[in-house]
Formats: structure tokens, sequence, C-alpha cells
């Protein structure tokens, strides 16, 4: 199982929100490339980036998280994931040539289905996933501040038969509140869809990892951590040897 330590990037900097709020902001770091060679030197062998002025379709913003993505892609010699604004092939193709290696798309695969298709089609299921961003049942868009009325489970079913192979499946409600993971609901999911999972949303100690870690088998591939990490509720390290252990 693999552990996402995430970089949440807003104005340039660092910053965790709760339940994706921007109203409710706490940077943890000027400089995103310091915390991004932290995770790599405490062993992570993947990092989960987000683009948050760009899901929140603050174009201007956003441009300083693109110079601060560029600067950590420089730097880090592991995989990066990259979620956040992306809604052309355009923009999936710039961010693969930066040298991302998976974008992760949310809105346009509520409101451009047909573009999820030609995403794996033209760049390869393994550098597509799509977000399933829920709040109350339902999927939500545009950086979590509308609802696409769909459920996680319809949208799954169609974003399976589009050649998708993962999604990141994110409770908002419980996203930067160190409530807990919802495990149970993310397995259901890879079960009845044949979908690999990365959970997001809620993690707040060790036993959060291992609740996802034994539910490993039905899917679930990973798990994402934010606001844990930062505030030190959960130490990296430990978190990797119970994601690679045989719980």
């Amino acid at each position: 199982m693999i552990i996402y330590p995430a970089i949440d990037l807003r104005r340039g900097r660092c910053v965790r929100l709760k339940q994706g709020d921007p109203q409710a902001e706490t940077v943890f770091s000027e400089d995103p490339v310091a915390t991004a060679l932290h995770w790599e030197r405490q062993g992570a062998e993947w990092l989960h980036v987000v683009n948050l002025d760009g899901a929140l379709g603050e174009s201007d913003a956003a441009d300083a998280n693109l110079v601060a993505l560029h600067a950590i892609l420089g730097a880090v010699t592991i995989p990066v994931q990259l979620g956040g604004g992306l809604r052309s092939l355009h923009a999936i193709e710039r961010a693969l040539r930066m040298g991302v290696r998976r974008v992760v798309l949310g809105t346009v695969a509520v409101v451009a289905p047909e573009m999820i298709e030609q995403a794996v089609r033209q760049f390869g299921a393994e550098h597509i996933a799509v977000a399933l961003d829920v709040r109350e049942g339902q999927v939500a868009i545009h950086g979590w501040q509308a609802t696409g009325y769909v459920s996680p489970f319809d949208l799954a079913q169609r974003i399976r038969e589009a050649g998708v192979l993962r999604i990141v499946y994110t409770d908002i409600q419980r996203d930067g509140m160190l409530s807990g993971v919802n495990a149970a609901t993310c397995a259901t999911l890879a079960q009845e869809t044949g979908l690999r999972v990365i959970v997001s949303g809620g993690v707040a100690s060790l036993e959060d990892i291992r609740q996802v870690k034994q539910l490993e088998w039905a899917g679930i591939e990973g798990v994402i951590i934010g606001r844990a990490l930062y505030m030190g509720q959960v130490e990296l390290r430990e978190a990797l040897a119970l994601a690679h252990s045989q719980v």
C-alpha cells in the first residue's frame, strides 16, 4: 500500500484547508520544495500535490503554484501525482510534460465525461486517475464548491467504462478534520467497480492507516495523508512501515 504525503498549494505556499473551505486555511510552509524534500527524505514513495487555486478557478494565483510545482519536480526523484484545475487535454499534457507522473481529474469527469476517455486513450490509463470528492452522498465539483448531482458509485461505473483504472476517493466532511477515514465505503466502491482506490480525507492516527491496510485486499491501493503529518499526529516513517507490513 502506498502512502501519499499531501502538498496542497495555494498562492505558492503549502497549506491545508478544512473540508475544502478556502476561508479555513492553515499555512504550514512558505517553501513547498523544502516540504517535498522533507517527505522524500522521510521515505515517501510518492507525493500528492494539489493546485488549490486551479481547483477554485483562481487562475492568477494558480500561476504561483505552477512555479512551485516545477521547482518540486526539479528537486525530488520520487513520482508526483497532481490534482486541481486540470480541465482540458492541454492542461493534462502540460503537467505530464513537466514531469508529473499521474494527473487526477475531478470536475471534468462530471461536466465533460467524454474527455476522460480521450485522456486515457491519449496519455495512457496509468497516467490518469479520477477524483471522487464526496459530500453527503454526492460528488462535488469546481473545487468542492458545487455538487455535480451524481452518486460516487454511478460516476465510478462510468469512468471504469472509459478505461480509468484508479480513483482518489475523498470524504469532504472528514477532510482536514482529523476525524478518521471512511475506509468501509472505499472498500465497497473498489469491490463493486473493480477500480483501485486511493483513500483521502480524515486520517488522524496510525490506527486509520491500519484500518485502510486491513482492507487492502478489496482493492485499496493507497492513502493520502495531509494535516495529520503536518501536525505530527502521524509520523511518516511509521505510516510507511505499517503500509508495507503484513497486517
